[in-house]
């Protein structure tokens, strides 16, 4: 099995790459987000592969670091995610991106991908909410439960239900689910877990504010 490649980048393709590793060259099948990290033609590049063996091919699959490639493993768990739509997913939604995503249940940003709909992307949260938790940022992210964050119920603590309430409110002002999941919990951390739901809003309303202000 091939884990790894390192040679020269020989050629660039609107989906894969052309990796010449001591003269052979290798098709080597990735995201966007991938493709542009690794540069210009005739660069040395390293890049991870995943390696897929059936009975009519061998298909490589590359990604420009370890994150990317186990995001990649555990989408494809997820039936009807194949490898074409992984790769959708990981052009426009990083690793980190995929964790607040799907710790927040927000189903609007899987959309986002080429090939995934509403039916597949409520799929994908049911499937993998309870495997990314431990992923989440940080311990207020391992939350849940009723409040509405997405993540198991056996999480859940009282910093679990003030974000999700923050989150549920900032929803309603209009703001996407991994944004305002995002903002809760750094809202949590800077004010800690004894400050009222108000404190918490207000807290991620200015950092929602400062980020559409820097866009």
């Amino acid at each position: 099995m091939i884990a790894k490649l390192s040679g020269r980048l020989d050629s660039l393709g609107a989906d894969h790459a052309v990796i010449d590793v001591g003269g052979v060259g290798y098709l080597v099948f990735c995201s966007a987000r991938t493709l542009t990290r690794l540069g210009a033609v005739d660069a040395a590049v390293t890049v991870l592969v995943d390696t897929h063996v059936r009975e009519d091919a061998i298909t490589l699959y590359g990604f420009a670091d370890g994150a990317e490639r186990s995001w990649f493993r555990l989408l494809i768990t997820v039936q009807g995610v194949g490898a074409r739509v992984a790769h959708a997913l990981l052009g426009v939604l990083g690793p980190d991106d995929l964790v607040r995503a799907i710790a927040a249940q927000d189903k609007a940003a899987l959309i986002r991908a080429d090939g995934v709909g509403p039916k597949l992307a409520t799929r994908i949260l049911s499937e993998l909410k309870d495997k990314v938790g431990g992923l989440a940022l940080g311990p207020a992210a391992t939350t849940a439960g009723p409040t509405g964050t997405g993540l198991p119920p056996a999480a859940a603590t009282p910093e679990a239900a003030a974000v999700g309430d923050a989150v549920s409110a900032l929803v309603n002002l209009g703001y996407g689910r991994s944004e305002a999941f995002a903002a809760a919990l750094a809202a949590v951390k800077a004010l800690g877990p004894t400050a009222t739901l108000s404190a918490l809003i207000r807290h991620s309303l200015q950092a929602l504010g400062r980020r559409d202000t820097e866009r």
